[in-house]
C-alpha cells in the first residue's frame, strides 16, 4: 500500500537531518497536516514553529540560511508562495539565500479547504523568481528525489504537491533526474505533455484516446517545469506535431505557457497545440474526482478533449 506524500516528505526530512545536521525544518503551525511532529520530536534543536505567520517564516528561512543552514519551509501551497511572495523574491531569491519550499495541497488536491486555500497560481508565482527551480510532483519517487536535489542545489527551490497518496509511475529502480523529463510512453500522432497529479491520468487517457482513434499517443512527466527539459520537449513535438498540456494550475504561467513558450523560441511548427488546465477560475470545494472533472484534468476530460482533437 503506498504512503501518502506528506509521510515520504516527513520521512525525507528526517533523513536529510540524519545526514547532515545543517538542516531546519520551518512550519506554520501546521506539523500535524503535513506530519513533521516526529521531526520536532527527533531533532528539537532544527525545528522551528513560526506560527500562522508565513512571510516571517521565509524571513527566518533566509536569516539561517545566511548563516549556512539548509532550510526546508512548509505550508499550503497558496500560503507558502502566494501569501509571502515577496519575502520569497527578496529576503531569498534576491538575497542570494539557499530555501527550500514544500507548498502542499497543491491544486484541486486542496478538496474541501476550498477556493481559499486553493493554489493554482504557484507555479506561475515561483517560475517569475530569477533562477528558482520548480518541481510539480508526480509520485513518491519524484518527491524523494525533489527533496533531495532541494537540499544539494543552492537557491530558491519549490516543491508543490499534494498531501495524500498518489499512483505509483515509477519504480525504485527507475532514474528520476530533476530538470529531466520523463518519457512514459511513445507514441506518433499525439503528445501529452502532463505534470504532478496530472501524469495519471495522462496515462489512463492515452489508453482510451488510442482506443478511440487507433492512433498512438506520447506522454511525458514534465515534473521539473523549470527548468524545463526543452530537448525531450522539443523532440517529442517535432515527432508527433500535435501537443497537448495537462496541469493542475491556472493554463497562464504554468506548465502549458512554459512549454508553449519553448516551442515558440525552438521554432517548432505544430499542427495543434492546446492547453489543459484551470481557465480564468478560482476554486471551490468538492471531492478530487468532482474538481478534476470540473476543471478538465480528469482522464475522461483529456481523452474526450483529445480524442476529439485527433478525429478533426
Amino acid at each position: 500500500m503506498s504512503k501518502e506524500l506528506r509521510v515520504i516528505h516527513a520521512e525525507m526530512l528526517m533523513e536529510l537531518a540524519e545526514q547532515h545536521d545543517n538542516v531546519m525544518v520551518l512550519e506554520a503551525d501546521l506539523m500535524g497536516s503535513v506530519s513533521t511532529k516526529k521531526f520536532a520530536q527527533t531533532f528539537p534543536n532544527n525545528f522551528l514553529n513560526c506560527g500562522i505567520a508565513e512571510a516571517n517564516m521565509i524571513g527566518v528561512a533566509s536569516g539561517l540560511s545566511a548563516v549556512g543552514k539548509v532550510p526546508f519551509v512548509h505550508s499550503f501551497g497558496c500560503f507558502a508562495t502566494r501569501r509571502c511572495y515577496d519575502q520569497i523574491f527578496l529576503a531569498g531569491g534576491y538575497a542570494g539565500q539557499h530555501i527550500n519550499i514544500f507548498g502542499s495541497d497543491a491544486g484541486v488536491t486542496a478538496v474541501t479547504n476550498g477556493g481559499t486555500h486553493m493554489p493554482f497560481e504557484d507555479t506561475g508565482l515561483m517560475r517569475l523568481v530569477p533562477n528558482a527551480t520548480v518541481i510539480d510532483v508526480s509520485d513518491e519517487s519524484v518527491l524523494r528525489a525533489a527533496m533531495r536535489y532541494a537540499y544539494e542545489h543552492k537557491g530558491v527551490n519549490y516543491i508543490r504537491s499534494t498531501r495524500k497518496d498518489l499512483p505509483a509511475i515509477y519504480g525504485s529502480e527507475d532514474d528520476i533526474e530533476i530538470g529531466k523529463g520523463n518519457l512514459l510512453k511513445e507514441g506518433a500522432d499525439l503528445t501529452i505533455i502532463a505534470a504532478g497529479i496530472c501524469v495519471h491520468d495522462a496515462l489512463e487517457a492515452a489508453e482510451q484516446i488510442e482506443a478511440n482513434t487507433g492512433k498512438t499517443v506520447a506522454v511525458i512527466d514534465m515534473h521539473t517545469i523549470k527548468p524545463l527539459d526543452t530537448e525531450l520537449l522539443i523532440a517529442e513535438a517535432r515527432k508527433t506535431g500535435r501537443v497537448v498540456t495537462v496541469e493542475n494550475h491556472n493554463v497562464i504561467g504554468g506548465l502549458g505557457d512554459a512549454v508553449a513558450s519553448e516551442l515558440l523560441s525552438g521554432g517548432v511548427a505544430l499542427q495543434s497545440f492546446h492547453k489543459l488546465g484551470v481557465q480564468e477560475q478560482y476554486g471551490q470545494v468538492g471531492s478530487l474526482d468532482f474538481l478534476k472533472d470540473a476543471y478538465g484534468i480528469s482522464a475522461e476530460r483529456i481523452a474526450d478533449f483529445c480524442t476529439t482533437l485527433l478525429s478533426a
